[in-house]
């Protein structure tokens, strides 16, 4: 019998404040090195080099005795995964990396009204319904920052539709994850569907699209292909995954949008990027929508406490 998870402790709050620290500066490295190696380049190097990781664990700890009767949920969860990254690398071309972190942490909402659509077990409360309807009010009006006609951006304002995209091909993995047999696959497995099918796809766009010749190896491309490949997406995904085994994931799930704060911050103070009022306000009904609706018992826990 597994042991019972636990409500996070010190240790776990520290660990998660790194995670969540390294997610969140993800976006502004790729648009950082993006003069010197494509975003979709990059995406897909950090993905292939994660997912030889993550082979030759699952070689060694063993866990591919599933592959048999997991494989076509995998490819799509891994298609859906890199189509999310594809959104990403296309939106940075477009978007600042303030917005794109704040856009992609919009997923959550699409898995959650995913998974009331497929499994009886996971129908929408009414409070995170009421969260719904902020995180999508928190959108638009974050999209109206752009949208008068004097200073209308529509470069800026479909890169920011590409953002929700990638939160959508996020929350959709997680949907074909949690209702296929996936769910009952070792994370090592699922992570590996995940990485593998998405450098092959992505690393096909960037042949077809002609960004791999355009590859200039400075110690910034370097470094950020390394740190996103080594440090993301091996490192912190298995890390997430080792806390969600000891610790209850709605506790958890709440200190994780701290995520796109720090991304905001780094497209801030390393990029420059400027953030209009209604952005900000935008953000935040986001953020507070998508908690509502990934962490509703902890929540509305929250709640009575300042009720009653």
């Amino acid at each position: 019998m597994s042991a019972a998870r636990k409500h996070p402790d010190a240790f776990a709050l520290q660990v998660m404040l790194g995670l969540c620290l390294i997610w969140g500066c993800q976006q502004v490295l790729i648009k950082w090195a993006a003069a010197d190696i494509a975003p979709v380049m990059q995406a897909a190097l950090r993905s292939g080099i994660a997912a030889a990781l993550v082979g030759l664990m699952i070689c060694w700890r063993g866990g591919w005795g599933q592959v048999g009767s997991t494989w076509r949920a995998g490819l799509l969860a891994g298609g859906l995964f890199g189509l999310e990254f594809l959104f990403i690398a296309e939106g940075l071309k477009l978007t600042s990396a303030a917005h794109m972190s704040v856009f992609l942490y919009t997923a959550p909402v699409f898995t959650a009204l995913g998974l009331h659509l497929l499994l009886p077990s996971e129908r929408l409360r009414p409070l995170q319904w009421l969260g719904i309807l902020l995180a999508f009010a928190g959108i638009a009006t974050a999209f109206a920052g752009g949208m008068s006609f004097e200073t209308l951006d529509a470069s800026m304002l479909w890169g920011d539709a590409l953002g929700v995209l990638a939160g959508l091909a996020w929350g959709a993995t997680t949907v074909v994850v949690r209702a296929s047999r996936l769910s009952e696959a070792p994370a090592t497995l699922t992570l590996f569907y995940q990485l593998a099918v998405g450098f092959a796809g992505l690393l096909l766009m960037a042949l077809l699209s002609g960004q791999i010749g355009a590859v200039v190896l400075t110690p910034l491309a370097i470094g950020s292909v390394l740190f996103q490949g080594l440090v993301v997406s091996f490192f912190s995904y298995l890390t997430w995954f080792w806390l969600l085994r000891k610790y209850l994931a709605s506790n958890l799930a709440v200190f994780s949008f701290i995520t796109p704060l720090f991304g905001v911050t780094f497209g801030v103070l390393l990029l420059g990027e400027p953030l209009s009022l209604n952005f900000v306000l935008g953000a935040l009904m986001v953020l507070l929508g998508v908690v509502m609706v990934s962490a509703e018992p902890w929540v509305r826990r929250q709640l009575r406490r300042v009720i009653g």
